[in-house]
């Protein structure tokens, strides 16, 4: 694909390395130390960046849980496992080959990426056509004419657009944050409605439009266990609706140009593939020098 001049790439640091890390199982540098998430995170991120044709990139990382999430649901994604110490090691790596790229990338401590990345994509969406890189269905909130989502999963690259996250989900964007909180999200460990599919949720919200509307027409619903649930999980849904609801949480004022690609530290990444032992990546960097916007797999 062609450079587009007008497109910005905001990938999901995270969820990227830890495909990476369980995508190569056996990899180690020279000194032994592992480097199978890096090698894949390159791979990755560069095949995706010259895929998309983008300008400008970022790479947003986890920072830590946010306070306000914990207050409401103490057990917010408290089922997720530690990440492995083998990867927890190869994060720093990632983000020094960032730096000698030129990739801005952004970590804020006690804050999550999902947020950052929601608050980026908004502020820039009108300068920028935007695309989020992340397998997390929270971002199909975000998704409109400015602002799209690649989910890495799938088995061929697609921007999904307002008509995928419908057929997807049976509702629009704008209503992802009601629908999720009535059937809950079990990746962040938060329970939805008993006895409310994802099929029943897009029904209710396609006939009464969004939460205060279908609580407002309680009454003129037919008798069931599912209406009862519904009602007596009333706090509950809509404490779920502030944990699935994506914030700004950093007063900034985000400036495209910042996210430029610009001409890559040949020297540094060179440093670092001979550190790693990427011996390939080393051999075509040396000969096919990078120029401003170019990506070398």
């Amino acid at each position: 694909m062609t450079l587009s001049q007008n497109r910005m790439l905001i990938l999901d640091g995270h969820a990227y390395a830890y495909r990476a890390f369980h995508a190569i199982r056996s990899l180690v540098a020279p000194n032994g130390a592992p480097t199978n998430a890096i090698f894949g995170f390159i791979k990755s991120f560069e095949k995706l960046c010259k895929q998309l044709g983008a300008a400008y990139a970022l790479v947003v990382w986890d920072g830590g849980l946010s306070e306000d999430r914990l207050k409401d649901l103490p057990d917010y994604k408290a089922q997720r496992p530690e990440m492995p110490t083998g990867l927890q090691s190869q994060i720093p790596e990632m983000q020094k080959y960032l730096a000698a790229k030129r990739i801005g990338f952004l970590q804020q401590s006690g804050m999550e990426a999902d947020d950052i990345i929601a608050g980026v994509a908004r502020s820039l969406a009108a300068s920028a056509e935007i695309v989020i890189a992340s397998p997390d269905k929270d971002f199909m909130q975000l998704v409109d004419d400015r602002i799209g989502i690649v989910n890495p999963h799938d088995k061929e690259l697609a921007v999904w657009r307002e008509s995928d996250v419908v057929r997807k989900t049976g509702v629009m964007p704008k209503q992802i944050v009601d629908w999720l909180s009535m059937i809950g999200d079990t990746v962040d460990n938060i329970k939805g409605v008993p006895g409310i599919g994802p099929k029943t949720a897009a029904k209710l919200l396609n006939q009464y439009g969004d939460l205060d509307h279908i609580y407002e027409s309680l009454d003129r619903m037919a008798p069931g266990v599912w209406l009862d649930n519904l009602i007596k999980n009333r706090d509950i849904v809509y404490r779920n609706r502030r944990l699935i609801g994506l914030k700004n949480p950093l007063a900034t004022d985000w400036l495209l140009e910042e996210y430029s690609m610009g001409i890559p530290d040949e020297g540094r990444l060179a440093e670092l593939y001979r550190q790693w032992g990427f011996h390939s990546m080393l051999k075509e960097l040396t000969r096919h020098p990078l120029q401003q916007g170019e990506l070398s797999i």
